[in-house]
């Protein structure tokens, strides 16, 4: 059944490091949201009429809230805006969207979450609904400025990486697998295209079976358009090429069935 779009309600909303915030919003969408779903949140610029997918980060059932953690990626852009609101605010969205990670295959097993820059915070309610044998979070960085660390500690073993070595590794995830020996059965994992080619290539030549994220701006978020696609072993049923639509197909993909 097609989502329509309502009026969500701003709960709260703080600045977690610079130009990373965190909004609580109260949604009918927490209802059925998934880990590594998104919502579509609209502007209220005229000029703006395209929304802006964002990654759920944490889900509040109980309570009827979803949390988002998002980048303002300039000014005079929708994040920009999305950042301004307060408690209270309205802000259309419509979620939850897309397909989230099949968590439940990791049963028993030693697995990876692994987070890169914005796409550290879908890893979060992942790693609070994943029920498995041991739980390795390795989550990358730019700088020190490493948010969410206090929630990733609660729940799972951390390991960090910076790109200018003040906490953890200095590298990339990859590079604090390496330097930590860890070893996994299933990995999970989101984050910039480079990053998740090379936790494909890894998870391939290791024979691990690896569900990826992948970050793709999107126009219409529900398969219509076509703007998000990338390419895939099986033709799609949609469009009859070997492409899937990375909002209505994914974002979580098993890395086999795609090209990156």
């Amino acid at each position: 059944m097609a989502k329509q779009k309502e009026n969500a309600v701003v709960h709260s909303q703080e600045q977690l490091a610079d130009g990373i915030y965190s909004m609580w919003i109260n949604t009918e969408a927490a209802k059925d949201a998934k880990p590594g779903q998104f919502i579509s949140m609209y502007t209220t610029d005229g000029s703006k009429l395209l929304p802006r997918p964002i990654s759920i980060c944490e889900i509040d059932k109980e309570n009827g809230r979803l949390r988002v953690v998002y980048r303002v990626t300039g000014p005079k852009t929708g994040t920009e805006e999305f950042s301004k609101l307060k408690a209270g605010d309205i802000i259309p969205v419509i979620g939850p969207l897309g397909n989230g990670f099949p968590y439940e295959k990791a049963e028993g097993k030693k697995v990876f979450l692994m987070g890169g820059g914005i796409g550290v915070p879908p890893i979060l309610e992942l790693a609070k609904q994943m029920d498995c044998e041991k739980k390795q979070i390795v989550v990358g960085y730019r700088d020190a400025q490493t948010f969410l660390k206090e929630e990733f500690e609660q729940n799972g073993e951390l390991y960090i990486s910076t790109e200018d070595g003040s906490v953890g590794t200095k590298g990339n995830v990859m590079d604090a697998i390496r330097e930590n020996a860890l070893e996994a059965d299933m990995i999970y994992a989101c984050g910039p295209t480079p990053m998740l080619r090379a936790i494909k290539q890894y998870a391939e030549e290791n024979g691990i079976e690896c569900y990826i994220s992948l970050e793709e701006r999107m126009a219409c978020g529900i398969g219509a358009c076509l703007a998000c696609v990338c390419k895939s072993k099986e033709k799609d049923a949609h469009s009859n090429v070997n492409n899937k639509r990375i909002c209505k197909d994914g974002p979580v993909f098993l890395s086999t069935e795609v090209e990156i």
